[in-house]
């Protein structure tokens, strides 16, 4: 494949990304006016695991700033190349090893929404301290659909995951509760209203109103039904920037 084909085909999937982009804005414009809520109550994280920086700069050039990634070694190579001002998730499970390296790469990360037992919130914790940096917004993680493969904290948990964040680890900021929905959404309805029955049990023993506490729920195949059940934060990838581009082995 030679240098021009290539960068036609960059330019051609950033301008599809772009219009792909006011789509999802709208659509989550007609999810929240269905439940009666304001679209402002809503933000839009764009997943943009596997995908090239030039193609997140003509999103982010489009206006957006939410981005997220999955993997450490991703974000901590996209976000130098990238705008100072890009407010940066972590979607992705988080390992003990590798939170030095992203709160030290990542200067702009604003929240690690996969905080997902005790031991990895006091590592964020920790280092957010070492390093001198304002306090990290942390959501905690549930496993809503009960999956073994699934990350997160049993529901029956989340309320003592989230006690803990909240009264012991003073550099983090609990911010709510996120989840991921089965993979072929048979269930889901079923998960999100469990993740907003736990954010009833956490606010309610933290005495903290519901109104503070984030739910991320949704993704590109569902997130219009988790905004008609309640989402503040929906995590789109591939509806923004087409299919994952995984190395072939």
């Amino acid at each position: 494949m030679n240098k021009e084909h290539v960068a036609d085909s960059t330019m051609s999937a950033a301008i599809d990304g772009v219009a792909a982009l006011r789509s999802v804005f709208q659509r989550v414009n007609q999810a929240a006016e269905k439940a009666g809520r304001m679209s402002d109550q809503i933000r839009v994280v764009a997943v943009s695991k596997t995908k090239p920086v030039s193609l997140i700069r003509q999103v982010y050039d489009a206006g957006h700033k939410s981005f997220g990634e999955n993997y450490v070694q991703e974000i901590i190579e996209k976000a130098p190349q990238l705008p100072e001002d890009i407010e940066w998730h972590f979607i992705g499970n988080l390992q003990s090893n590798k939170v030095k390296p992203l709160l030290s790469g990542v200067p702009n990360l604003v929240m690690v929404e996969s905080v997902d037992d005790e031991k990895i919130a006091n590592m964020l914790d920790r280092v957010v301290g070492n390093i001198g940096r304002k306090p990290l917004k942390v959501l905690v993680q549930v496993n809503t659909s009960g999956e073994e493969s699934k990350f997160g904290v049993e529901p029956s948990g989340c309320v003592g995951l989230a006690k803990h964040v909240k009264e012991a680890c003073l550099n983090l900021e609990f911010s709510g509760l996120m989840t991921i929905g089965m993979v072929d959404y048979t269930s889901t309805p079923e998960n999100f209203k469990l993740l907003a029955k736990c954010r009833s049990e956490v606010c309610k023993e933290l005495g903290i109103p519901e109104e503070q506490c984030e739910l991320s729920m949704g993704m590109s195949g569902d997130f219009e039904l988790a905004i008609e059940l309640g989402s503040t934060n929906v995590r789109i990838g591939s509806t923004i920037f087409g299919a994952r581009e995984y190395p072939k082995k």
